[in-house]
């Protein structure tokens, strides 16, 4: 769903206080924008991200490159930035790092507004005071803490050796700006996840992407669209963990994996001969095995009967519109 500006705001007490911060905090949040995107309708992500996609971005450089999410833009033959002021100019999607899931939109017009400087996400400790900053100020951001640092791993094929995790969730996360409390840019908005605490209450958290992660792709993605290394095998496979098993819930379009005859249900016993009992471990031990296109050996369970199929990888990239870059 998209969330428009009339349909929800941050209540007030949970909104960051300028008293509470010395640095100017208006003038901190009018970096960070609206970014609203289309996709085409035969796009191989369109099925599963939709066509249409809205979420929030931070102007980090001078030359109106802006930070965000990349599955916000993935594909996108079409972006528009707004900024506080009202101001709406298009974008140019720029790079996109599937690894990390973060992604540079170029303006392709003057925004007029402040760049956010960066900060280092390495010496955030659980329990910093933090700001999640959505686009339209004030009323569209939140005052958090960190609670938690540790490695993520996501359904699609992603793992992070150490995400920041933040609450309370705010309610439209994509690209969100995550702000220390000297005015600098912490990390970006990824997901909205679960997290359940005595017993049977269960705590909406902020998945967020460290910036440390940026400056070593961060030429690549200006220059190339991507980063400048080898990449990652592959599958095209949704997996969960079920108990001490990964169960297979769908699929990346006809990738992979489902031109191999993986169904849904079927259980991951093994990579390459290796046990698996964890997302982490089945993605780790796939991408031990080489760069994209090698073989993938899987062991798997279907209604009783275990047996081993061979998956050659791909590189995820090929399935993409090449328009989304450059």
């Amino acid at each position: 769903m998209v969330l428009k500006d009339e349909d929800w705001k941050i209540p007030p007490e949970a909104q960051p206080k300028q008293t509470s911060y010395r640095f100017d905090l208006e003038q901190a949040l009018s970096s960070v924008v609206a970014i609203r995107s289309r996709v085409p309708a035969d796009a191989f992500t369109a099925n599963i991200l939709g066509t249409e996609r809205s979420g929030n971005g931070t102007l980090i450089d001078e030359d109106g490159i802006i930070l965000t999410v990349g599955y916000l833009v993935t594909e996108a033959d079409e972006v528009w930035i707004t900024t506080n002021g009202g101001l709406v100019v298009a974008g140019h999607v720029l790079g996109i790092d599937h690894t990390t899931g973060l992604a540079l939109v170029q303006a392709l017009g003057r925004l007029d507004i402040p760049v956010m400087p960066l900060g280092q996400s390495s010496k955030t400790q659980v329990g910093d005071r933090v700001i999640i900053g959505g686009a339209g100020g004030l009323e569209h951001s939140l005052s958090a803490h960190i609670v938690a640092k540790q490695e993520f791993a996501g359904y699609w094929e992603y793992v992070l050796d150490e995400a920041i995790f933040t609450a309370p969730a705010h309610p439209d996360w994509g690209g969100t700006a995550m702000i220390d409390a000297t005015g600098h840019l912490l990390g970006i908005g990824s997901l909205q996840v679960p997290h359940q605490v005595h017993g049977e209450q269960v705590l909406q958290l902020n998945m967020i992407v460290p910036i440390d992660l940026l400056e070593p792709i961060y030429a690549d993605l200006r220059m190339f669209g991507q980063p400048d290394r080898p990449q990652r095998p592959w599958l095209g496979l949704f997996a969960a963990e079920d108990h001490d098993r990964i169960v297979v819930i769908g699929f990346a379009g006809n990738g992979p994996a489902k031109r191999a005859g993986l169904n849904e249900g079927d259980s991951i016993l093994a990579v390459a001969g290796h046990p698996v009992s964890t997302l982490v471990d089945l993605f780790r031990h796939i991408w031990a095995l080489g760069t994209a296109g090698c073989d993938v050996p899987l062991t798997l369970e279907r209604e009783g009967d275990v047996f081993d199929v061979h998956i050659t990888s791909a590189d995820r990239n090929r399935y993409l519109k090449t328009a989304s870059i450059h």
